[in-house]
């Protein structure tokens, strides 16, 4: 019965966006082809398994004590797995360099190798899930407030290795899945507060990329990620936005919005369009800042719409890529998950139903109050009853649904962990 409501529903969905010129089933297969990177961090708070029970440093912050957390690399992807099946289409998964399979061994960081994810790559592959890839410069003792700016050389060159082993790393794993790892780079380095050095940090910052940069690789792709500040680091962030955005532009690499390392009123909708001339492609790390870069669980808020929207807007599907970065440990984890994928999908799903043919045409026109008028009244067409047929044609729950199978996963498996 309820099949068959929500099959009416479409149906009625259908003929109302058909009579703006928009093909709801042609819409449904570009979301089959949306592929979001799940974030492995939100199932144990950014913990990862070389340092347990570790300290989480570098500017950044988990809050909450929510039960049953992933203590191993078996509890988390069970997560994966679980979260993945509540979640409509097929998806990637983004995991950090202190999530390798180091089978109890002691692996520095300047000693990850291919070998340390093998594990990883076999498990993308029964799984369906393709692999992106991160550096990890935080929570580590040679972290400090500096790593790839740091004028102590050994500490620098510490970081250095790292950050081409991880380069390494994403090349097999880009080779194994027959599809282009994307590897983000992001670093903490800055200052608690003033510094007269900017200019010495940044350069050191620059000789790194350098040479990380220095070897070519064809089966992974490079991503640099700018911030704001960091918790204890609020005066200066020596990898800034202006830094990536100029070094990108000039060495045609990938540029990764966050879309909590921004200025709260930044718009970062407003930059795809202005990037995308000047650089390859985009990397996008989707969370909720709430006053500052906290990582709340993305929801279908005004700037994720326009951001999705803007992408949709300037043509840019296939030059965007999609990852979320969120971690938030005050709720279920399992829940949170599914929570900021389903919004993302439907940010981009509300996107892609945009009358943008009739919306251009008004404007090339000069037509000002149609083009206000339809935007407006596009809000309130029907697309949830196409986001409710894209789930049901993916078997996945409908609706809220998926809150009972989250609930029964905490009973029967989480719950017994804490």
């Amino acid at each position: 019965m309820k099949e068959e409501l929500i099959n009416k529903a479409y149906e009625l969905a259908k003929e109302r966006y058909a009579e703006l010129g928009v093909d709801t089933e042609k819409v449904l297969e570009q979301m089959q082809n949306f592929h979001l990177s799940l974030h492995c961090w939100q199932a144990d708070d950014v913990a990862g398994f070389e340092n347990q029970g570790g300290e989480l440093t570098g500017g950044i912050q988990s809050t909450g004590n929510y039960p049953g957390k992933a203590r191993n690399i078996e509890e988390l992807r069970a997560d994966i797995v679980k979260a993945k099946s509540l979640i409509p289409g097929t998806h990637r998964l983004n995991l950090h360099e202190i999530y390798g399979d180091f089978q109890g061994a002691v692996v520095d960081r300047d000693e990850v190798e291919p070998k340390h994810f093998a594990s990883w790559i076999e498990w993308g592959k029964e799984n369906n899930m393709k692999l992106d890839f991160n550096s990890t410069s935080f929570s580590h003792p040679k972290s400090g407030n500096l790593s790839l700016s740091n004028p102590d050389e050994g500490i620098r060159n510490f970081w250095i290795e790292h950050t081409k082993r991880c380069r390494a790393v994403a090349e097999e794993m880009g080779k194994a899945q027959g599809d282009p790892c994307i590897m983000n780079l992001w670093v903490h380095d800055g200052s608690k507060d003033m510094t007269v050095n900017k200019l010495l940090y940044r350069e050191l910052l620059k000789d790194s990329l350098d040479q990380i940069f220095a070897t070519k690789y064809d089966n992974m792709k490079d991503c640099i990620e700018s911030k704001v500040f960091g918790i204890g680091l609020e005066s200066y962030t020596v990898g800034s936005s202006d830094f990536y955005t100029s070094y990108a532009s000039k060495n045609n690499k990938m540029i990764t919005l966050d879309t909590g390392h921004f200025h709260p009123t930044e718009s970062v909708a407003d930059k795809v369009s202005a990037m995308l001339l000047f650089v390859p492609e985009l990397m996008l790390h989707v969370s909720r800042p709430v006053r500052w870069d906290s990582d709340h669980v993305t929801i279908m808020d005004d700037p994720t719409l326009d951001l999705f929207s803007e992408i949709v807007r300037a043509d840019a599907l296939d030059r965007v890529h999609y990852g979320l970065d969120y971690f938030d440990g005050s709720i279920n984890r399992i829940g949170a998950y599914v929570v900021g994928s389903r919004a993302a999908q439907k940010c981009m799903l509300r996107a892609l139903l945009e009358p943008i043919a009739t919306l251009r045409k008004y404007e090339a026109e000069g037509k000002g109050f149609e083009r206000l008028a339809l935007l407006e009244e596009a809000k309130a067409l029907p697309w949830n009853a196409v986001y409710d047929e894209f789930c049901l044609r993916n078997n996945v729950p409908v609706g809220q649904d998926f809150i009972a199978d989250v609930q029964d996963y905490e009973k029967n498996v989480t719950i017994k962990r804490a």
